[in-house]
């Protein structure tokens, strides 16, 4: 108890250092450019007021119905490709801002499905990602035997590998898609793509907020909202399987045992394939417990044990 005590008083000390370190970083990149730009906008302020015989309660006015009719600039936003594009942002924590409920009951409403959506959202991505390392592990498994290589399991620096060319293949995909529709830099893209996929979501770039892209372009819609969930999914996979790496010695107890079970399938499948070949299982069994359950790969161990016997014996 006095280890772990120790071990979460380090961790909020790093965390909290990270902050200032952060903090501190932000504040020599982004302080001098913001009072620039205020300083700039308070003149072009002063001159509008002069130019046009505002008062400053004629101004604010103005202000306040400019900001109002920004999220109406791609049309109108609560119709149901607007409405899917918002529930998306709601159960992923996205969260742009772009849009947001005005009645009473759309908040009481949205409060209520976030409730449950997130957790549900949550759980599916971590299913997904389950099933997608599922398929990438069997299917580097399956390439190394074609390949004639005498170690066929798939280690843990494989996966990790795989996942982070994925993802980066990911953001790359989606900047050149995003920068091509929406007109932005790559670079501003690629952000684009990072902020969303990492549900961070500032709402500084949002895609589809121009030229009525809600209503006049359905293929454009329906691009943003696949690569955005199949993206997430992509994402969560790579962070699911190093997350698991570490809690399956520390607390296996919070894994959920079933979304192994198809894994050690697959691993008993080719085990009793090639019974002989890479002690039996896709991944070894000295490292079968770092992808699946551990009380799963118990079960693994001890059914290829008694397979063994039942050979012995024959």
């Amino acid at each position: 108890m006095k280890r772990q005590n120790v071990r979460t008083l380090a961790l909020i000390i790093c965390t909290f250092t990270y902050l200032i370190a952060g903090a501190a970083i932000f504040d020599a990149l982004e302080s001098q450019t913001e009072m620039t730009q205020r300083n700039a906008l308070d003149r072009t302020k002063r001159n509008l007021l002069s130019a046009f015989n505002l008062t400053r309660e004629d101004f604010d006015r103005l202000e306040k119905v400019v900001l109002q009719l920004k999220p109406h600039k791609a049309g109108i936003q609560w119709q149901f490709a607007g409405s899917f594009y918002f529930a998306i942002t709601v159960i992923t924590t996205i969260g742009y801002g772009h849009a947001a409920p005005s009645t009473d009951g759309g908040k009481i409403f949205c409060m209520v499905y976030a409730l449950l959506g997130i957790p549900l959202t949550l759980v599916m991505f971590q299913s997904v990602g389950e099933r997608i390392n599922t398929c990438v592990r069997y299917l580097l498994h399956r390439l190394k035997r074609c390949l004639g290589m005498r170690r066929t399991e798939v280690s843990m620096v494989n996966m990790l590998i795989f996942g982070f060319i994925s993802c980066m293949s990911t953001l790359c995909i989606g900047a050149l898609a995003f920068s091509h529709f929406e007109g932005w830099s790559f670079f501003h893209a690629y952000y684009y793509c990072f902020i969303t996929l990492t549900t961070i979501g500032f709402g500084d770039y949002v895609a589809l907020q121009n030229e009525q892209a809600l209503q006049t372009k359905p293929n454009y819609v329906i691009f943003s909202f696949i690569y955005i969930l199949t993206g997430l999914a992509s994402m969560c996979s790579c962070l699911w399987y190093k997350n698991r790496e570490k809690l399956q010695y520390s607390i296996p107890m919070i894994i959920p045992h079933d979304l192994s079970t198809s894994d050690t399938c697959m691993e008993q499948g080719e085990a009793f394939s090639n019974p002989l070949h890479s002690n039996g299982c896709v991944c070894g069994l000295q490292r079968h417990s770092g992808i699946s359950s551990v009380s799963t790969g118990l079960y693994s161990l001890s059914t290829y044990r008694r397979f063994n016997k039942r050979r012995s014996s024959i």
